[in-house]
């Protein structure tokens, strides 16, 4: 067993006998009995001269009524929320996060990174698409003998060079509505291009924007340029050579669409490369094109034989146009795209 310091024990005794002889008439505080000690008294008598003189004792908090609480709460309810310590605890520990250690802090934890924006997380886009598909599968099997006529009087001319089909208003409709969702594929397409190519951060207030402004400069792409056909083709070859050109125009268009339908799926929900994507688009271009001139040929300058007024036609109609819209929406994405 451990001897006792007697030595250590009586010094501190004694200071604290000094300190009880000395005390005066008010409540003494630590420093007062700190200064009654010697300039050289070590920190194990400070310590136990003031545990000779203060005495710890239990802490009996008011059961009376606060009389500073909020007009309308009752005594319960602030007993409840404080814990009994009253207003005190209620103006300090509740406000302050560091008073207590009981007390939580304003945040917990670290915040974490917000998940990026994607395409196929959108509602708004999920449902176009997927509205826009169902309404192709079910307009194509309804409408599989206007599409096979189509198909068959594009391939196969007349002598006469002249159509004899008849489109009904439903099924003008629905070419009509087959050019939108062509609209619908290019817009998306292009943002895909934009995001890609040029940058990610707009001056525009949603992505929605950026699509609509696509889609508009689509739309008004394609009818401008059937403007254009219809004023030209009417000075120089006639009306019905015009309407039968118009209704070729429209079913290629209206099929542009429904080829370009799968890869935009796949780009959307499969993170199919963007590369492979514009390789495909450049493909369906190409063969609309070739599908243009062929028919442009058959319509307009089959008995003329003339090869380089096609060539003229062609490119004054179908070449200059799209490259300067391409040019357009080049310059709409820079524009629109916010260069840090």
């Amino acid at each position: 067993m451990l001897q006792q310091d007697t030595i250590k024990t009586n010094t501190a005794a004694g200071h604290a006998a000094k300190a009880d002889s000395i005390r005066p008439s008010h409540r003494l505080t630590p420093a007062d009995v700190l200064s009654m000690l010697p300039a050289d008294a070590t920190p194990e008598q400070q310590d136990s001269a003031i545990q000779a003189v203060f005495q710890p004792a239990e802490i009996h908090y008011s059961d009376q009524p606060d009389t500073l609480r909020l007009p309308g709460q009752k005594a319960d309810e602030e007993t409840a929320m404080t814990g009994g310590l009253g207003f005190a605890d209620d103006m300090f520990a509740r406000t302050d996060t560091l008073a207590y250690a009981r007390m939580a802090g304003n945040v917990n934890g670290v915040a974490g990174d917000p998940v990026p924006y994607t395409v196929r997380g959108d509602d708004l886009i999920t449902g176009l698409l997927l509205a826009g598909m169902v309404l192709v599968a079910v307009s194509l099997s309804n409408s599989r003998r206007f599409i096979a006529r189509q198909l068959k009087n594009f391939i196969y001319v007349p002598r006469n060079g002249e159509s004899s089909i008849t489109e009904t208003s439903s099924e003008v409709r629905f070419q009509l509505f087959l050019v939108l969702h062509t609209c619908l594929q290019f817009s998306i397409f292009q943002y895909f291009y934009t995001q890609h190519y040029v940058g990610e951060t707009f001056i525009l207030e949603s992505q929605y924007h950026l699509i609509a402004i696509y889609f508009a400069m689509f739309a008004g792409y394609f009818i401008t340029k059937a403007l254009l056909y219809m004023a030209v083709n009417t000075v120089f070859f006639g009306i019905r050579k015009n309407m039968q050109w118009m209704k070729s125009q429209l079913f290629i268009t209206s099929s542009e669409g429904v080829l370009l339908l799968p890869v935009v799926l796949l780009q959307v929900y499969f993170d199919l490369p963007i590369q492979n994507v514009v390789v495909y688009f450049i493909v369906v271009l190409i063969l609309v094109k070739i599908l243009t001139f062929y028919k442009c040929h058959f319509i307009f300058f089959r008995h003329t034989g003339r090869f380089l007024q096609i060539i003229l036609y062609f490119c004054a109609l179908e070449i200059i146009p799209i490259a300067a819209f391409w040019g357009a929406l080049v310059i709409t994405g820079n524009r629109l795209n916010i260069n840090f």
